[in-house]
């Protein structure tokens, strides 16, 4: 590394600066690229391994690997490069995005994270792993070194020994990649590389995060061989208020056979359903004790003539029966299938509809809406009626007020939130985020204020989408529905 000094130029292109990290096979410089004009991180490969081709190929596909991962917990990478000295040396480089924050290794030496911490950060690795793993990509070493605690959240960093999955999982001497506390026992034999190898890692991270040490600790080969073949089952009883599903899901990742492991996506699933109740918004929207709207009590029935006989004779009481008042039997039907109410499409709007109480299902409009009325147009003459008693049947297409086109394709846009959740093609706090843009588009006034609601909603559809948290046909599919939003104004 002595042929590299602040000031130097590479590739015609990347100013480096100054020195902000090393390890055994390269040097990191922070670096301006003179043709963006931005600052960037510049990651040199160490001269001696610059040599060998094997080496500069192993740092080219990492950069090619990373650079297809298009995701908020990934470290961007924007190029590779390699420039060849007078003296025949070759320079091979990445440039990835400058991050501010701390290595998670260092945050540990600290302790452990507190377990709402550890969880928000296992759950945002995880994602990163899964959009990885949707390309075919194995990390192959999933470390606290190589994630990066920035503003933004975690960073997975050093994609240099990923590989594509069902590729050999050693190098041409047989060695194995990695670092041994954190390398699943396959890895061992020789397994070839597959999504289940990171996710045993990401369970040791998780471990670690938790406990403050990993459930196999080891330096060498043979000290993990040794620790997976002596110690216990490892176990998370001693963290304070852990949720059961997370002990669950992360003891699940350490199982020695790797078909008993969930995805990643799953992993990041249920790391993130532990982490909505902390977020008030989003516990009132998914709270199966919401208050739900209530039909009146349909009034007691005439009493029947009483059969031919002494007029003395009393009519026999009813007993006390919930099932002979029908009013109270459908407040107890509704009661019982509060939980499914609020699953349904039919929660949301009386949420967004707080001024329409006598039809939960239909959005309000942009403009004032004419409240029901029993009572002829002052222009027909008045008709005398028997006043209507209330009906115990729910509304229906046939009675209730027409939905406008505004209300219709805000209907359309939270139907099609529930199908993907229900599908698995949408994340369950993404459902959340979008139903709450949907509200806010919804309750917005002025056509202005409209348009720039329903950006905001079709831009977070793009932003999940690219992260990976909507699959693109249901992206495509909410889009095209939230346009209509605006369309659909009257």
């Amino acid at each position: 590394m002595a042929t590299l000094q602040a000031g130097r130029l590479l590739a015609r292109r990347y100013r480096l600066i100054d020195r902000i990290g090393a390890g055994g096979m390269s040097v990191i410089w922070r670096a301006r690229d003179e043709v963006l004009d931005r600052v960037v991180a510049v990651k040199v490969l160490a001269p001696s391994l610059a040599a060998d081709a094997r080496f500069r190929d192993m740092v080219r596909e990492e950069a090619r690997s990373a650079a297809q991962l298009d995701h908020p917990h990934v470290t961007a990478v924007h190029d590779y490069g390699e420039t060849v000295a007078p003296d025949g040396s070759i320079t091979s480089f990445v440039v990835m995005e400058l991050l501010a924050g701390e290595e998670l290794e260092h945050r540990l030496t600290e302790g452990p994270l507190q377990w709402p911490a550890a969880v928000e950060t296992g759950a945002q690795v995880a994602e990163a792993l899964a959009a990885a793993h949707r390309l075919g990509i194995v990390h192959r070493d999933v470390t606290p070194a190589n994630v990066m605690m920035t503003r933004t959240g975690a960073k997975v960093l050093d994609f240099g020994i990923a590989t594509r999955i069902g590729t050999p999982d050693d190098d041409e001497d047989g060695g194995t990649f990695g670092t041994p506390a954190y390398v699943a026992p396959e890895r061992l034999d020789g397994a070839p590389a597959q999504p289940a190898t990171d996710v045993y890692s990401l369970g040791v991270l998780l471990f670690e995060t938790l406990t403050g040490h990993p459930p196999y600790p080891a330096e060498t080969w043979e000290e993990l061989s040794a620790a997976l073949a002596e110690s216990p089952e490892p176990s998370l009883d001693d963290v304070p208020g852990l949720p059961g599903p997370v002990a669950e899901i992360c003891l699940r990742c350490l199982a020695r056979d790797p078909r008993r492991r969930p995805s990643a996506h799953r992993v990041a699933a249920v790391l993130r359903d532990q982490m909505l109740p902390a977020d008030p918004q989003a516990a009132t929207m998914l709270s199966p004790t919401m208050t739900l709207p209530t039909l009146p009590p349909s009034p007691a029935p005439p009493p029947a003539p009483p059969p031919p006989g002494p007029a003395s004779a009393p009519a026999p009481v009813p007993p006390d029966n919930p099932a002979a008042a029908p009013g109270r039997r459908r407040v107890l039907v509704l009661a019982a299938a509060g939980v499914a109410v609020v699953a349904a499409a039919a929660l949301l709007v009386p949420a967004l509809t707080p001024d329409r109480p006598d039809d939960p299902r239909v959005l309000p409009t942009a403009g004032p809406v004419q409240p029901p009325t029993t009572v002829p147009p002052a222009a027909e003459p008045p008709v005398t009626t028997a006043p209507a008693a209330p009906s115990s049947a729910p509304p229906t297409a046939g009675n209730r007020p027409p939905a406008t086109g505004q209300a219709d394709a805000a209907e359309r846009v939270d139907g099609l939130i529930e199908a993907g959740l229900a599908e698995g093609q949408i994340r369950e706090d993404v459902g959340v985020d979008l139903r709450n843009l949907l509200r806010n588009a919804v309750a917005a006034s002025g056509e202005g204020e409209v348009t720039t609601a329903v950006d905001r909603l079709r831009a977070k559809i793009d932003e999940r989408r690219r992260e990976g948290s909507i699959t693109p046909g249901y992206a495509r599919r909410l889009d095209a529905a939230a346009a209509e939003l605006v369309a659909g104004q009257t």
